[in-house]
């Protein structure tokens, strides 16, 4: 089976508007326009993090028709006052197919995606949630010559390391060793009685910060 790799991090927000601007409020570098996902009914802002990885700011978009199905990331459950948070992942595999049958936990069926001129594969739950309490990534193979961080401007952005943490661990872990991934991301034990969470830190022109 292929190894995965990190691909990029979500941020998911009720508006595009209030995400960016968080981004732009934690890490002090505003994130560079994105686009539309038809299928989905959102749209993006994206930050570079590297020359195969970026950070993604997916809010629901008020401008196109609703999908019809739940969006993706859980941002149906999102209302006006729900603050933007870090709140999913995303592991890039040549093979996903083959990626998706050999994971330990289901991560949702396969589907076909488009931005603009971009197309992709990625595992989507067929209520939207995000897996394992949050934490486990969603599947991605790119239909592209070259990663569409290599495309985005560079402001001085790369992840230092992105931190998992779940009441158990162990289940996490064997998730990501099923997954082969090769990334800088660490499982830690959530405290008592606190909920699943990703934590993500970022090397900025500003130093090191934390979303």
């Amino acid at each position: 089976m292929p190894r995965t790799f990190l691909d990029h991090l979500a941020i998911t927000a009720f508006s595009l508007e209030s995400g960016t601007a968080f981004v732009a409020d934690a890490l002090g570098v505003s994130p560079q326009a994105g686009g539309e996902h038809p299928r989905m009914g959102t749209h993006n802002q994206l930050l570079r993090l590297g020359d195969t990885l970026y950070l993604e700011v997916i809010a629901p978009n008020p401008a196109a028709p609703a999908p019809g199905r739940p969006r993706w990331f859980g941002l149906d459950t999102l209302g006006a006052g729900s603050s933007p948070a870090l709140s999913a992942w995303v592991a890039r595999s040549t093979d996903i197919q083959a990626t998706a049958a050999a994971a330990a936990e289901p991560l949702g069926p396969v589907e076909s995606m488009s931005r603009g001129a971009l197309d992709w594969l990625i595992t989507i739950p067929a209520d939207g949630s995000v897996p394992l309490d949050g934490v486990a990534p969603a599947l991605i193979e790119w239909r592209a010559d070259a990663h569409p961080a290599s495309r985005m401007e560079d402001r001085g952005c790369a992840l230092a390391l992105l931190e998992l943490f779940h009441p158990d661990p162990d289940r996490v872990s064997r998730l990501l060793s099923s997954l082969e991934l090769d990334a800088p991301v660490s499982v830690r034990r959530a405290g008592p009685g606190a909920a699943a969470r990703l934590v993500a830190h970022i090397d900025t022109p500003h130093g090191r910060r934390t979303l």
